[in-house]
């Protein structure tokens, strides 16, 4: 995984001025676009297409200093249909329109072509089992949430404070498949994974493909598959969410499996009655690498 990202790095110097094909570069790659974009994002710290861009604004300023070109010409050479989308775009990342820059000579904030490492550390132990499952059914009360990275998510507590108790002990008594209980499901997430961007957040059960679902709630197909489940323990949601960034910094480049398109389900096994700590399980879609 790490060889392919630094190839993936030296194919958008290659063709920086180009549309990137990256489904057919993860093809080359022997992965898929939606594995490379997420372990990208959560290597570089900043989604594929945000790298992309700063790289673009990086060499178009070099451009736009020694002054030999018009910006138009500038603008198209990089991919822009007009100076007022190449201004916009190279203003988000400098802080300065191309025509200050060039009168001035700055600001300029350059992006560095990334090189990936992998740094053995074992920070952060994996009690991970893998699990193949045939298809089920995520049932229960969903809503559209902005993704947060860090803390408790306040729209998605507002959402689970909501559903009645009862309501809760009806969906409890509902679930009959793995994994079992009470399910925090994410769904949608952009590939990317960019704080901010909306994604779909279940609050319900796993239930088998037969089981009839009542009126009135949401459902979730999930197809059969591999899953990689994590298991967490300690103050929530802190020790969930290093886990999670761990498996992209650690599980994955280390083992030969790739995340797969499907949602990511969190059931809580154990928590205070604070919910301050918790022992939780993470499931991840997989598939062979």
């Amino acid at each position: 995984m790490i060889s392919a990202l630094n190839q993936l790095v030296d194919l958008v110097e290659e063709h920086l001025t180009e549309e990137l094909d990256l489904d057919g570069l993860a093809a080359g790659l022997g992965t898929t676009e939606y594995h490379l974009r997420r372990m990208f994002s959560s290597l570089a710290g900043m989604p594929l297409s945000e790298y992309v861009r700063r790289r673009r604004m990086t060499v178009a300023a070099g451009d736009v200093v020694r002054g030999e070109e018009d910006l138009l010409d500038i603008a198209v050479r990089h991919g822009y249909g007009s100076r007022e989308a190449f201004g916009r775009a190279f203003r988000a990342v400098h802080g300065a329109g191309p025509a200050e820059v060039r009168r001035d000579g700055g600001p300029l904030r350059t992006q560095p072509q990334l090189r990936f490492r992998l740094t053995v550390e074992g920070s952060t132990p994996m009690d991970t089992r893998l699990v193949d499952r045939p298809a089920f059914r995520l049932v229960g009360h969903s809503t559209r949430v902005p993704l947060m990275h860090h803390g408790i998510n306040p729209h998605i507590q507002q959402h689970i404070t909501a559903i009645p108790p009862e309501e809760h002990r009806r969906l409890k008594a509902l679930g009959d498949a793995e994994p079992a209980g009470l399910l925090q499901v994410t769904d949608d997430a952009d590939p990317d994974g960019r704080e901010g961007t909306e994604l779909t957040y279940l609050h319900g059960v796993a239930v088998g493909g037969r089981t009839p679902v009542p009126d009135g709630l949401d459902v979730i197909e999930v197809p059969a598959g591999m899953w990689a489940v994590f298991r967490t323990s300690g103050p929530h949601p802190e020790a969930l969410q290093t886990a999670w960034a761990a498996t992209a910094t650690e599980w994955f480049p280390s083992n030969p499996w790739r995340l797969r398109p499907g949602p990511s389900i969190v059931a809580i096994l154990e928590r205070a009655d604070d919910f301050s700590t918790a022992t939780c399980e993470l499931w991840m879609p997989v598939e062979s690498a």
